[in-house]
């Protein structure tokens, strides 16, 4: 039996990158639907216990509970990516892996939470998250252009990392609450070139056009 069960909502856009990192690992693991619409599963006793945020997803390795989609996928990386590269861990590829994981967590959320207003009708500022998730994927389109002008195909490294993975679903998925992807190129490349790595699953609201 696996040791490790991912707590997770098919339609969460942070459970995704945990399903995506496994997938491309080959991780042997099990899963745990949490009822998170209309349910609110993931604030019951139950799972507060497990995780006292209250959020997902979150995993469950042995005797260990991990939970945020960016350390999860960084735990993940570090523990069964015999490689390392993934998860870079020397020089400027483990700094600049770290600024764009620290940017899926921080000005990327924008994409995230808009989505979430958009397709499960949470209270938020709709029109106000989507320009901050526009100003957040113009920030990515700028940096990933100007690596396909020096020969570059991935955000940290000369080759993908948990940066792109964490990266990834935002853009994928913005089309969910109507932002046009003609409108960063580099990143449509991008996430054509990603959408051929093996292990590579997809999810509901992301296209197949690329």
């Amino acid at each position: 039996m696996p040791a490790l069960t991912l707590y997770n909502y098919e339609l969460d856009e942070n459970s995704y990158r945990v399903r995506l990192i496994l997938s491309m690992l080959g991780v042997e693991h099990e899963v745990y639907s949490v009822n998170m619409l209309p349910g609110r599963e993931e604030k019951s006793p139950a799972l507060l216990a497990l995780n006292p945020c209250g959020s997902l997803p979150f995993i469950k390795q042995d005797d260990s509970v991990i939970f945020g989609a960016e350390a999860i996928v960084a735990h993940i990386a570090r523990h069964f990516d015999p490689s390392g590269r993934w998860l870079p861990i020397d020089g400027a590829d483990f700094s600049m892996t770290m600024m764009w994981l620290g940017f899926a967590a921080g000005p990327l959320q924008a994409a995230v939470k808009a989505r979430e207003v958009a397709v499960f009708a949470v209270g938020g500022h709709l029109e106000r998250l989507k320009a901050d998730a526009r100003a957040a994927f113009r920030i990515m389109d700028d940096h990933m252009t100007l690596c396909q002008i020096e020969g570059k195909d991935w955000f940290a490294a000369d080759h993908p990392t948990i940066a792109d993975l964490a990266l990834i679903p935002s853009f994928a998925l913005s089309r969910d609450f109507n932002i046009d992807h003609e409108e960063f190129p580099a990143l449509r490349l991008w996430l054509r070139r990603f959408r051929r790595l093996p292990g590579f699953i997809t999810m509901p609201g992301i296209p197949d056009y690329h």
